[in-house]
């Protein structure tokens, strides 16, 4: 399933607050994961172990869903090195299955780590090593143990130097069209890409979140679900909609009553799912149940259109997440 999402700006009068969203979400939001990974960080260091680290790492996740769907400026690369997925040819899984095997020197200090694959970093090179079976069965004092702290406090790093390049960057989502900000010449414009993003993340949550274990009838693949060793498939994709929900209330200062409805309804039906890991994918109930899912966080996406998208002078025209 493909969501028709995309943007062509059109004239008419804007009613979206881009600099809302940055005061609003994004400040906040950065500021939230800057102190969840720190005590991811401490964590990790005090005590190594999976069960004493995992807490701080679901922490450290649940504060960056928060944010995590906006990929523009500061964020627009960054967000792959923080959570890196999909990850279909298991090059996390693969580069820290090396790392451990040659005791790599890179994996002893966050610099080192600094410089791996994207896909063993962050909070998903984390997820392997604290929830993946054939990982986490490591002792204190080993060498994946330092790796886990190094893994850790390279995420806080991260987390830090995300809040002060968003720092620098608001005053042009708050300031469009003043002079000097080349980036976004008009209000308009600034409001387009945050609502660019609302759209390309629905699309993501249905299409790759929801998409992606479900398969095809005949092929499930509930071994592809986003962060399913750790039992939080569902909890990513219900924080991912709320933060969404966020943004487009932050966007509008008009009254976006089927947007609010589009998304109760999602959250309805997604509390009707009953494995948080995504993993009965391949059972009929099951399936139907992520199919009625994503059929919901479809409309949200034509509800948003019709809220926000019509009223900003947006239209739909090409699919978001295709880069055009």
């Amino acid at each position: 399933m493909r969501l028709p999402l995309a943007l062509c700006l059109l004239a008419s009068p804007a009613l979206a607050d881009a600099g809302a969203v940055m005061d609003r979400q994004i400040t906040p939001g950065t500021a939230a994961f800057t102190a969840a990974a720190a005590t991811l960080a401490q964590a990790a260091g005090d005590d190594c172990l999976p069960a004493s680290v995992a807490p701080a790492w679901n922490g450290a996740w649940d504060a960056w869903l928060g944010i995590a769907h906006f990929r523009l400026g500061p964020q627009e690369n960054a967000a792959l090195d923080i959570a890196f997925w999909p990850d279909d040819r298991g090059t996390g899984r693969r580069t820290l299955a090396r790392m451990i095997a040659a005791g790599d020197p890179m994996g002893q200090t966050p610099q080192g780590v600094a410089q791996i694959s994207a896909a063993a970093r962050g909070l998903s090179g984390l997820e392997t090593l604290l929830f993946d079976p054939d990982f986490n069965t490591y002792a204190t004092g080993s060498y994946s143990c330092t790796l886990v702290a190094a893994l850790a406090q390279d995420l806080a790093t991260q987390a830090a130097d995300l809040e002060t390049a968003w720092a620098a960057y608001a005053p042009l989502l708050r300031a469009p069209g003043a002079p000097g900000n080349a980036t976004y010449l008009s209000p308009r414009e600034a409001d387009g890409a945050i609502f660019t993003q609302v759209m390309a993340g629905i699309e993501f949550d249905a299409d790759q979140r929801l998409g992606r274990p479900m398969g095809t009838p005949d092929r499930p693949r509930p071994g592809h679900a986003e962060s399913w060793r750790a039992g939080r498939s569902l909890r990513n994709l219900v924080l991912s909609l709320d933060a969404l929900r966020l943004t487009a209330e932050a966007l509008s200062d008009a009254p976006i009553d089927r947007v609010e409805a589009a998304f109760d309804t999602a959250a309805y039906f997604a509390g009707a799912i009953s494995d948080p890991g995504f993993q009965d994918a391949a059972d009929p109930m099951g399936r139907l149940r992520l199919e009625s899912l994503q059929g919901r966080i479809a409309a949200i996406g034509v509800a948003l259109e019709q809220d926000i998208g019509e009223p900003l002078g947006i239209a739909p025209g090409f699919n978001s997440l295709d880069g055009d």
